[in-house]
């Protein structure tokens, strides 16, 4: 993989201009559409999938059919505002770094199009409603565990912003709040299927590994800078090559714990199983499409093929567990 190495690094940007006494304060709904816009709120496609798979995995035969709806919508809402405020701590904690960073340096913090107080504010208030949703599993269901989870929760997936300050598993705390979706929307429907349904655990594991290893992949963009800055990750420690190979041990430990979550669970069959093989073909084509066209084709790998992979699990997992 020598198409990722030896780069030069793009000059340094030149800071923002300052904003100008004149300029009239953006009203709220601009302000929440550059925000979304930053954060790229259609990549919840990652997660989602498999935040509705540990539901559909959880479910009690037993619930009324109205009442899993709600659930589920309540749980989608929840992904959605624990997302936004992950992506925002992350933004407002590495706005100096994307800044000095030519590839980040128009993000919205950086570039000035948004400012910290309403980021600040934006971030404060998805984790105030990410509070709020999760407490309805209480009023509605009688559940207090989401509730009781929901600030432990938001602390855990705003943690990994600040890892790559420290240590180069800053992709496994990545996966780590990622894999948090399907035990979450597991709890939220039924407390005991965590240990009632192992396939959910399983699952987790596959996301962990899964992000873990396309995140190793996208750091190869900032290889230079994570080392001149001082910052950690496994391309800048390793070296690009030796992270290529880690990020696709990675992936095949992510289809060790797939295989084994459609083995352990009884409700899955042939639809699944086809999931898997397609799953399983979609990793290794990534792995071919970075090894030919390196960070060419980085966009094809992270953003395409994996926003398949999810989807195409999410579909086949819960299609055969209806038919089930």
């Amino acid at each position: 993989m020598s198409s990722f190495a030896g780069q030069p690094s793009s000059p340094s940007p030149s800071p923002p201009p300052s904003p100008t006494s004149g300029v009239p304060t953006p009203s709220l709904a601009a302000r929440l559409r550059v925000a979304a816009g930053d954060i790229k709120l259609a990549h919840s496609v990652f997660a989602m999938p498999f935040a509705v798979m540990g539901a559909f995995l959880a479910r009690d035969a037993g619930h009324p059919w109205s009442d899993f709806g709600w659930m589920l919508v309540i749980v989608v809402v929840c992904m959605v505002l624990a997302r936004t405020w992950a992506m925002l701590v992350n933004r407002i904690v590495d706005r100096k770094f994307d800044a000095a960073n030519p590839r980040t340096a128009r993000r919205a913090l950086a570039s000035g199009r948004l400012s910290l107080r309403s980021a600040v504010g934006i971030a404060l208030g998805c984790a105030g409603l990410f509070v709020l949703a999760a407490s309805a599993f209480y009023w509605l269901f009688n559940n207090p565990w989401p509730a009781m989870l929901a600030i432990p929760v938001l602390a855990w997936i705003a943690f990994y912003s600040f890892t790559k300050r420290f240590t180069s598993l800053c992709h496994v705390f990545l996966g780590g709040a990622l894999a948090a979706s399907p035990a979450a929307a597991a709890i939220a429907v039924n407390p005991s299927s965590l240990a009632d349904t192992p396939a959910v655990l399983w699952m987790a594991g596959m996301v962990l590994f899964w992000v873990a290893g396309f995140d190793v992949i996208y750091a190869l963009q900032d290889v230079e800078f994570d080392q001149r800055t001082g910052l950690f990750s496994i391309p800048s420690r390793l070296g690009p090559t030796r992270a290529i190979w880690l990020s696709r041990a990675m992936h095949a430990a992510a289809f060790a714990c797939l295989v084994t979550a459609a083995m352990v669970e009884p409700r899955f069959g042939v639809i699944f199983w086809i999931g898997v093989g397609l799953v399983g073909v979609l990793l290794c084509l990534e792995h071919v499409v970075l090894a030919r066209r390196g960070k060419a084709g980085l966009d094809m790998a992270f953003f395409t093929l994996n926003g398949i992979v999810s989807c195409v699990l999410g579909i086949a997992g819960v299609a055969d567990l209806l038919i089930g």
